[in-house]
């Protein structure tokens, strides 16, 4: 089943079919188990990047967004 349309995004944001598939890894990591947190939070890292709020390196790095 499929809850969004995560690929249409990341056309839209002209990431490469192989960006798209290490950042799913990455969140299939984060999600094993939860298929809608998965693809929800895939969708909202390919809008990001659309939008100019984020660089698919910043998105898959493992390093804290904010430093404490």
């Amino acid at each position: 089943m499929r809850y969004f349309d995560y690929e249409k995004v990341a056309r839209e944001a002209n990431l490469s079919q192989s960006a798209v598939s290490d950042l799913c890894q990455q969140m299939r990591r984060e999600f094993p188990w939860d298929d809608l947190l998965y693809e929800l939070h895939v969708l909202r890292a390919c809008m990001a990047v659309r939008e100019g709020q984020l660089t698919l390196e910043a998105g898959t790095s493992r390093r804290p967004a904010i430093a404490a």
